[in-house]
């Protein structure tokens, strides 16, 4: 007996054990329940969601409704004289066709300041918003700056939610960004991307250019919408897309929170946009003329302008201002308005080879007709 104990115990032991390894292992397969398991240590994690950033930023988020009376075009037979003669009376007023757009906008403060594009109201006889909370106001356009394709509106609305103002100077390529907008009209809507470049310029779309590039959706409509960060803040207005079709394949454009709110606050204190101005008119350098292809050669000077006065040539080479190195002219002209009148600056430039110091009084840039 003792030798049958000694040859079937341990096997016996070690498969007991072997199968309580399994069953404390794998319970879901001797488990007599129907109902799945449930990992009671995940229980309290949320899943991956912007739906907080969302809910902080979507109530300052406006719709924008637009219309234009335009006269209606007259049939081309009206223009020949002997059917103009016999069937046009100018006694009758002349039918009006009412065109009608659509935007967004984006509040910034409690007093009914709303951030738009200059497109999105450009020439509007009337502007409808429409608010999250379903309440809608006629706004009135308190300024406009087409060279940043930006205006500044107003309504009269109590216990408004205004935007909370975020970092752009510190958004990285890549970061995650939301596009809160009204595409095609279909009311509040939110889409999802990265934050794809920053500082895109010479696109030629406006005078003054320093987007933000996003692969988040945006459409027609979305146009002076928000977009913003993971925590719910601005950090760009939605301006632009870059498209064949018209419709979005990747490449949107969205203008700096800092600048939009730069030029909003000028349009609120003076009515206008107040920008530097040097009085030059500058070349780029090409590698062909010059070993050193960076700065710009002033081609032309303005008599009695801020340049003249400070001893600036032509053929002077600008190298930097107020120790910001330029690299094309575009930029060069968005960094010099970004100055402030009166405000004293130096310029390094290259003359005749030589390095040389200047200090200037910025002047204000003249309007365009002049």
């Amino acid at each position: 007996m003792k030798s049958v104990l000694k040859l079937f115990g341990w096997p016996t032991i070690c498969g007991f054990l072997l199968a309580a390894v399994i069953i404390l292992a794998f319970p879901r397969y001797f488990s007599s329940s129907t109902q799945p398991q449930v990992d009671s240590s995940r229980q309290d994690q949320q899943p991956l969601s912007y739906a907080d950033a969302v809910s902080i930023a979507a109530p300052s988020v406006v719709s924008i409704y637009t219309a234009k009376q335009s006269p209606q075009q007259q049939h081309p037979l009206m223009q020949d004289p002997f059917f103009k003669h016999y069937f046009d009376n100018s006694d009758t007023p002349r039918q009006q066709r009412i065109e009608r757009s659509l935007g967004s906008g984006v509040i910034i403060d409690a007093k009914g300041y709303i951030l738009t594009n200059h497109h999105v109201v450009d020439s509007a006889d009337q502007i409808l918003v429409s608010l999250l909370d379903g309440r809608e106001s006629l706004a009135v356009v308190v300024g406009s700056d087409p060279e940043t394709d930006l205006a500044v509106l107003k309504i009269e609305l109590p216990e408004l939610t205004p935007i909370v103002f975020g970092q752009p100077e510190q958004a990285r390529v890549g970061d995650v960004v939301l596009a809160l907008g009204n595409p095609f009209g279909f009311g509040h809507t939110v889409t999802q991307g990265i934050i794809s470049a920053t500082g895109r310029y010479g696109l030629a779309l406006n005078t003054y250019e320093n987007y933000i590039q996003t692969d988040a959706d945006i459409n027609p409509g979305n146009s002076g919408g928000a977009l913003i960060d993971v925590y719910g803040r601005l950090i760009g207005i939605n301006s632009a897309i870059w498209s064949k079709t018209g419709g979005s394949q990747g490449i949107g454009l969205a203008i700096p929170a800092d600048i939009a709110s730069n030029i909003l606050n000028q349009i609120i204190q003076h009515g206008q946009v107040v920008r530097g101005w040097l009085g030059i008119e500058v070349q780029e350098i090409s590698s062909a003329s010059n070993r050193n292809p960076s700065g710009l050669v002033i081609s032309a000077i303005y008599r009695n302008s801020p340049a003249a006065r400070a001893g600036l040539m032509a053929n002077d080479n600008i190298l930097k201002i107020d120790n910001k190195p330029l690299i094309n002219g575009r930029m060069g002209m968005t960094q010099v308005a970004s100055l402030q009148p009166g405000q004293v600056i130096e310029i390094e430039v290259s003359r005749d080879n030589q390095p040389l110091q200047l200090r200037l009084t910025v002047g204000k840039r003249p309007a365009e007709e002049q």
